[in-house]
């Protein structure tokens, strides 16, 4: 039970809330994106904005409320935003890598795992959410030990 406290301290609870937050950015654009803009043909595309507006987003809420990095100075933006962008473009690298890989070798996009109320969740969707997973987890350690690090 001490262990599980530990784990479930003030900075992991908000950096979850955050990431739910940030999680819901990145699939309310992907799914405008990739359903009404671009087509399904293109989720890599479709990704790569979701990408970019999910990480502002999550820049600003981990400085302020989950790392608490007070500081908007120029010297600490210089290090924080850099070193943010870094990161979350190296996990955004791996996500881009399992999508393609789901959408080129094992067609995904094609298969509907289901549909409800005129909305259908094909494969790279639920793709998606499992590699969503590994990039909140790569994401935590990432600014927990290298960007917003005390």
């Amino acid at each position: 039970m001490d262990k599980l406290r530990k784990l479930l301290n003030r900075e992991t609870v908000l950096y979850l809330i955050f990431g739910v937050a940030t999680t819901a950015v990145n699939y309310i654009v992907f799914y405008i994106m990739y359903e009404l803009a671009f087509g399904r043909g293109n989720s890599l595309t479709a990704n790569a904005i979701a990408f970019v507006a999910a990480v502002i987003f999550a820049f600003v809420v981990n400085k302020m409320y989950v790392f608490e990095s007070k500081s908007w100075s120029l010297d600490a933006l210089r290090t924080e935003i850099p070193t943010f962008l870094a990161a979350r473009v190296g996990s955004f690298l791996i996500e881009e890598a399992g999508l393609w890989f789901c959408e080129a070798v094992l067609k995904l996009n094609g298969v509907i795992l289901f549909s409800l109320l005129g909305f259908q969740v094909d494969g790279i969707t639920f793709a998606k959410l499992g590699l969503s997973v590994v990039v909140v987890i790569l994401n935590y350690i990432f600014c927990k030990w290298f960007v917003f690090k005390k």
